[in-house]
């Protein structure tokens, strides 16, 4: 077996292994391109930390071979153009970086001082190379712009994303054909919102492109409302247990969902590790750096990455690039040590005789007969990028010689606007970015069961907010990656303390209040007028409430007020009948059937309090209620006056003037146009109307009428509590009057129990909510009305109807009839 080299994570693995920093495919010109790239690929033993140096030097990377060769073509394109650089050779030479930041340095130095073999010791006057382009890792494209830029060389990266490149104090001549990773990012996040995955696990390359990418990731997250679970960091050159660490910590976590910004190699070490630990199930979010990377679509991983979705730079095709492919051969450079390699890894042979078990190489094999990423040109994305790269110093050169200018190609790169043969503009910002534009692509499975990739929408940056991003219909199954359920409409998101937003607990919304969305962060409240209904999810009118004929307490009112009138009518039948008796006589009937006329008008106003309030029957019933009430006092009072006046008398009764009954008409009349007088005045200046009380009740409205003024209201109250005193007052004074029916004293007690109702009626109808302050009102207005009928008439009618022989005018005297 090889010996095993112990090295540090820091080591160089080219200056490890002895390799010189020469170029490893060059060709003179008048004009010179340099290339930066890495073609070679180092296996590790990561448990033990060990280089294996057989297969180290056994193993080509065909994509970024294919980038060069790229390069090359289109350099030997602009030479045999006759309208770009006409008569200008342009020659090349090609650094391989070995894909660290040591070798990337001195490549750097290489190409700019032309010392190829020494670092440091001399430092020619001019370049050796007029741009270069490269490289394809962020992190030695870094380290070559820092250095080219102090010597204003141009660096044009075909694969370089990080968006601390376009920071032009730091990086004044950087230029790239792939957009930066700013823009990735934020179409990433806008990829996760689209598919509702809120709970994403974050999974990133240990390097510049990587940390700068998966920051801008979260925080564009972050903005559309999706929760990082965790973020880990690989590197290709990583030791095994922290790559098992980060695959538990996938395998453990709870999001279904894995964003991966990382570079190829990380990519394949991840995968070989997931694939040992059986992870599948989850669906992938990929970086531009693999999601259209052949090398990974192979059918070991189709269990991991079927279903795989990402932005990809958009591909192209380039006429003439696969027959210029299939054309390399190590007999075109038989000292170039990379074409050999490439062949012998191509073909699994050796230009070595002396390799026993390994098959030598004729060089008779054919490139067509192979299928790999090298001579797959079905994909071609970054190979185009490699070549408007070229095309754009071509350009700038070309500018800068037809106008006679020696000054920075810089500036000429800057103001190129070409258009390729394929029609694809070509041009740079102010911060030497391309437009930024993707193609969405999702693996899917062919006929035969291989991985294809499959363009199913676009991001253009360009475009306004809201029509970047846009996606295909698909008749796929996505998972659901969420930390928590949604909150169906009717409930709220409440945050969930110590944990991300995204985690929370779904509250059902208050009364009055609705959600009419999925994982609504607030509820929302409904219109004055409205109310939530049962499921919370929409706002229905509320109810609206009064006392009306249909329910029952309603009914039972306007029941007991069409029985009162009834009986008031019985009444006023049995008077009408015994008009001529001592007893009716003896009542002053025309005071008696005014009285029973004005009770039953007080019966019947009650019915004016039940039913919908509109603007009559708001006035109606307050002026009714006022107005009969007072004439039912007014009736009493000059009753009782007239009982005081006829007992309290000096002369004998046949001196004494009978009080007239014009006069207790007008007493009568006089008590009553008061009240009739503060009805008008209160019905001018500000009459009851209805009104839609939302205070009291907030789920309902109570229609209800509105005093318009609480004054003419208790004006009108207080009139008749006045009458009803001096009633009861005068009532009283006269009780022991000399009578065997004294009627003073059933007056007294009628005025005792209408008192007491409505004093108790105040604090009642101040206190009763909504439509019982209605009831509270139609009850004390039909208590008065049964006490006044009950006290003053029932016992004349027990006398009229069941004690005839009391009905007589001695026995009413108190004394017997006597003879003369």
């Amino acid at each position: 077996m090889s010996p095993l080299v112990v090295i540090s994570n820091e080591t160089s693995l080219c200056e490890l292994l002895g390799s010189p920093v020469l170029p490893v495919l060059s060709k003179s010109g008048d004009i010179t391109i340099g290339g930066v790239s890495f073609f070679l690929s180092f296996f590790f033993n990561h448990r033990e930390m060990h280089v294996i140096v057989q297969t180290l030097f056994h193993r080509i990377s065909f994509r970024e071979f294919r980038f060069a060769q790229t390069m090359i073509f289109a350099i030997e394109e602009i030479n045999n153009s006759s309208s770009l650089l006409p008569n200008i050779s342009v020659g090349y030479k090609i650094f391989d970086s070995c894909g660290s930041t040591l070798p990337s340095t001195r490549a750097a130095m290489g190409l700019i001082n032309g010392q190829e073999r020494t670092f440091g010791k001399s430092c020619s006057g001019q370049s050796t190379v007029h741009a270069i382009i490269g490289a394809s890792k962020s992190s030695s494209t870094i380290v070559l712009s820092q250095i080219a830029g102090i010597f204003q060389i141009p660096v044009i990266s075909h694969f370089s994303t990080c968006a601390c490149l376009s920071n032009r104090k730091e990086h004044p001549s950087f230029f790239r054909t792939i957009p930066s990773d700013y823009y990735q990012s934020r179409a990433l996040a806008q990829l996760v919102k689209h598919f509702g995955w809120t709970w994403v696990g974050a999974v990133r390359s240990d390097n510049d492109y990587g940390n700068n990418g998966m920051a801008t990731f979260i925080e564009a997250a972050t903005q559309e409302g999706i929760c990082v679970e965790y973020s880990e960091a690989i590197s290709w050159t990583s030791l095994d247990e922290q790559v098992e660490r980060v695959v538990r910590v996938i395998k453990t976590g709870t999001a279904k969902v894995i964003v991966a910004f990382l570079g190829y190699d990380e990519m394949d070490i991840l995968l070989e590790e997931a694939l040992r630990q059986n992870i599948t199930g989850l669906q992938w979010v990929g970086s531009e750096s693999w999601i259209t990377s052949s090398n990974l679509a192979l059918r070991k991983y189709s269990g991991i990455l079927t279903g795989s979705i990402g932005f990809a730079i958009k591909k192209a095709k380039i006429a003439g690039l696969q027959e210029f492919l299939l054309q390399v051969h190590p007999s075109q450079d038989p000292q170039n040590h990379i074409l050999r390699e490439f062949w012998e890894e191509t073909f699994g042979c050796s230009f070595q005789p002396s390799l026993q078990g390994v098959k030598q190489c004729s060089g008779s094999e054919r490139l067509r007969d192979i299928k790999n990423p090298f001579t797959d040109v079905s994909e071609l994305r970054i190979s185009n990028n490699v070549y408007k790269a070229v095309y754009a110093v071509a350009h700038a050169m070309h500018s800068m010689l037809k106008c006679g200018e020696k000054s920075e190609i810089a500036k000429h790169i800057q103001d190129v606007n070409f258009s390729l043969q394929s029609g694809e503009k070509v041009y740079f910002d102010e911060r030497g970015d391309p437009a930024a534009t993707y193609q969405l692509v999702n693996w899917q499975k062919n006929s035969a069961g291989d991985p294809v990739f499959v363009t199913v929408g676009s991001y253009d940056a360009s475009l306004p907010d809201g029509k970047q991003f846009t996606i295909k219909e698909m008749n796929l199954t996505w998972p659901i990656s969420v930390c928590s359920e949604s909150c169906f409409p009717g409930f709220r998101q409440a945050v969930i303390k110590g944990k991300p937003i995204c985690c929370f607990s779904c509250i059902a919304c208050a009364a009055g209040e609705i959600s009419n969305s999925t994982n609504s962060a607030e509820c929302s409240p409904c219109p004055l007028e409205y109310w939530s209904n049962e499921d919370h999810n929409k706002c229905v009118p509320k109810v609206i409430e009064f006392l009306s004929y249909e329910e029952t307490m309603g009914a039972l009112l306007a029941a007991f007020s069409l029985f009162g009138a009834s009986l008031t009518l019985v009444v006023s039948f049995v008077f009408f009948w015994f008009r001529h008796t001592p007893l009716v006589k003896a009542s002053n009937s025309e005071l008696s059937f005014l009285l029973l006329l004005s009770l039953t008008l007080c019966f019947l106003c009650a019915l004016t309090f039940i039913g919908q309030p509109t603007d009559w029957s708001c006035m109606l019933r307050h002026v009714a209620f006022g107005i009969t009430f007072a004439l039912c006092i007014s009736c009493i009072l000059t009753k009782t006056i007239t009982v005081v006046i006829a007992f309290t008398a000096k002369r004998p009764a046949n001196t004494v003037p009978q009080c007239s009954v014009s006069l207790q008409r007008m007493g009568v009349l006089g008590g009553t146009f008061l009240q009739v007088l503060v009805c008008v005045v209160w019905l001018t200046l500000a009459p009851p109307f209805p009104y839609k009380n939302t205070v009291y009740a907030a789920e309902r409205i109570i229609l209800e009428c509105n005093l318009g003024s609480s004054i003419g209201f208790w004006v009108v109250l207080g009139y008749i509590g006045l009458l009803a005193m001096l009633c009861l007052i005068l009532a009283f004074l006269a009780r022991k009057l000399p009578d065997n029916f004294n009627e003073a004293k059933f007056i007294t007690f009628s005025m005792l129990i209408f008192s007491a109702v409505w004093v108790t009626f105040i604090p009642a109808y101040v206190s009763s909510p909504g439509k019982f302050t209605v009831a509270v009102e139609i009850f004390a207005i039909l208590a008065s009305s049964f006490g006044l009928l009950f006290c003053i008439f029932a016992p004349k009618c027990y006398i009229l109807i069941l004690k005839p022989e009391r009905n007589t005018k001695n026995h009413m005297m108190g004394r017997n009839q006597v003879k003369t």
